[in-house]
């Protein structure tokens, strides 16, 4: 008979070489697959590092996907940490990146500095916001947050839909359903030839890094993520911190979504995500909620997604074969999680016989 054991606690050696291991296995089942579907899996693989880095303008891309990511993942991160199953970074993107919207079509004429501050003050107002209503609704009704986030999601991209094919329809588009495009001021200025939101990524890194590893609150979160008792038994306010934390949370969110409003698409849309709120949930989850791992797993999975758009175009390969790719490695890698936590052992059935102490 199979039992599952929890395993005694690990050396962090033997974790990450069981999570290295994992991602090596997942790219060798990937292999498998797509050897089995008629491909080459090397010259695929060759493929997607060529369409992700090989060129400054796939670079470019790949950094471009790369900031909402990371800054998608550090929101999340925050509320996982208190064990907030936030599934809404996809809504909160793009509540937040209305907000940022609302204020460049309002003040177009106000210097630029001060627009883009003020957008992006918006922008994580309005994600944080979006994602205090599943918050107040658990501590209210206890209602489960991750339905609520998930269809907060779609109820936020129909909004901006039905702007963009309504109220906010340009004029001038000529019939086609757009916005109009922001003003030179509302636009996120480059450095090396990427918008700033790069740097405001990194910076976010060390400050959501120092707070959840240095920080009161930091502690009060982890401490409400192990046990709500526990936290009300040690004076904890759990309504306060969650609150709180929520609102860092969507905040963030909001604050991804205004930069690609801004910095990339320079209007709002409803493709304005691609997506990525979800992805970001992934990356997140395989970064162990860890700031600076979140930095290298959001450049990978970035890679993966440039290089899996330039397939279509080299190979004729279905760019959904990078999402498989993507799928494989979140199942190894949670498989892997399930091996550092558990042991399977084979235990004998004991005989009809046998006689058992009392």
């Amino acid at each position: 008979m199979l039992k599952i054991v929890k395993r005694p606690e690990g050396s962090h050696r033997r974790e990450t070489l069981m999570r290295v291991s994992a991602v090596f296995f997942a790219l060798v089942a990937s292999a498998v697959i797509m050897a089995l579907l008629g491909y080459n899996p090397f010259l695929v693989y060759a493929k997607i590092v060529e369409g992700s880095l090989m060129s400054a303008y796939r670079f470019r891309e790949t950094i471009h996907k790369t900031i909402p990511l990371v800054v998608l993942s550090l929101g999340i991160a925050v509320a996982f940490k208190m064990k907030f199953w936030n599934i809404g970074a996809e809504g909160q993107l793009y509540m937040g990146a209305f907000g940022a919207a609302l204020v460049a079509y309002s003040l177009p004429t106000l210097p630029s500095p001060l627009l883009l501050a003020f957008m992006m003050l918006v922008g994580a107002v309005f994600g944080g916001l979006w994602a205090l209503i599943p918050a107040l609704l658990k501590l209210k009704f206890s209602t489960s947050e991750t339905l609520v986030t998930l269809m907060l999601n779609y109820i936020a991209i129909k909004w901006v839909s039905y702007l963009q094919y309504g109220p906010w329809k340009d004029p001038n588009g000529i019939g086609f359903p757009k916005m109009a495009a922001f003003s030179s001021g509302a636009v996120l200025p480059k450095v090396f030839g990427i918008h700033i939101g790069w740097i405001i990524a990194l910076v976010l890194v060390v400050v959501i890094h120092i707070l959840l590893k240095k920080s009161k609150l930091g502690y009060e979160i982890a401490v409400l993520g192990e046990s709500d008792t526990t936290a009300r038994y040690a004076g904890m306010s759990v309504a306060k911190i969650t609150v709180t934390a929520v609102l860092i949370s969507g905040g963030l969110c909001g604050l991804a979504g205004m930069m690609q409003a801004s910095g990339i698409e320079r209007t709002l849309n409803d493709q304005l995500s691609g997506g990525l709120g979800f992805t970001a949930v992934i990356t997140c989850w395989l970064a162990r909620l860890s700031a600076p791992a979140v930095v290298l797993v959001s450049f990978l999975f970035s890679v993966l997604i440039q290089g899996g758009a330039y397939l279509q175009s080299s190979m004729k390969i279905p760019s959904a074969v990078a999402g498989v790719l993507q799928g494989i490695i979140l199942f190894f890698v949670l498989g892997s999680e399930f091996f550092i936590q558990y042991s399977v052992v084979f235990q004998k059935k004991k005989s009809a016989g046998e006689v058992h102490d009392a």
